[in-house]
């Protein structure tokens, strides 16, 4: 039996370091455990309780929804958009605490990571995806924690997989992250 984690990637850019931080933790995951980006974020409308009511709610939704309660467990890898989460993963987070009470996210482990330019590798985001997600019902895995700091530097010549400090620490997170969904993998 193996473990399925989505990845959300707060960046739309191709290029972001964060991205190629999803895909390098895609690389580094052990034996048994499946990652999988979420490439439709750009696709869901942002979230309107008007739209979101069962038989109309819109088809990038309702796919996010899906996949979100087929995964054992969610990574969030995210920039920091002017001292905060990006607009994308704020309006995913919206439509993922959605039924309240019952939603797709609820109960699900979930660590939040990420890369910034600036020297704290963009902490503020997330922490305050953190908190939001934790809001929404996720099981939020406070001590499973990533901020690379200069990311515009550090990764200027260098995709984050080929960076032996970085590929160590995205292989831990990814373990630790398995782990807490492993009880529910196993359900």
């Amino acid at each position: 039996m193996s473990t399925s984690i989505l990845v959300l990637v707060g960046s739309l850019r191709a290029g972001s370091t964060n991205r190629q931080l999803a895909e390098a933790a895609l690389e580094v995951a052990p034996e048994g455990v499946d990652l999988a980006i979420f490439e439709g974020l750009a696709d869901i409308p942002f979230y309107n309780e008007d739209i979101d009511v069962e038989g109309s709610v819109p088809a990038a939704a309702v796919a996010f929804r899906d996949a979100l309660a087929a995964a054992d467990a969610v990574l969030v890898v995210t920039p920091e958009h002017n001292g905060t989460i990006p607009a994308v993963l704020k309006n995913a987070i919206d439509w993922a605490s959605r039924p309240f009470g019952a939603s797709a996210i609820s109960g699900k482990p979930l660590a939040a990571i990420g890369s910034a330019y600036g020297q704290f590798g963009g902490v503020w985001a997330q922490d305050e995806a953190r908190k939001a997600l934790g809001i929404a019902g996720a099981a939020v895995l406070t001590d499973v924690t990533l901020s690379i700091p200069g990311s515009v530097v550090r990764f200027a010549e260098t995709h984050p997989r080929d960076d032996a400090e970085v590929a160590a620490q995205l292989e831990a997170v990814v373990r630790d992250v398995a782990a807490a969904a492993a009880p529910q993998a196993a359900a």
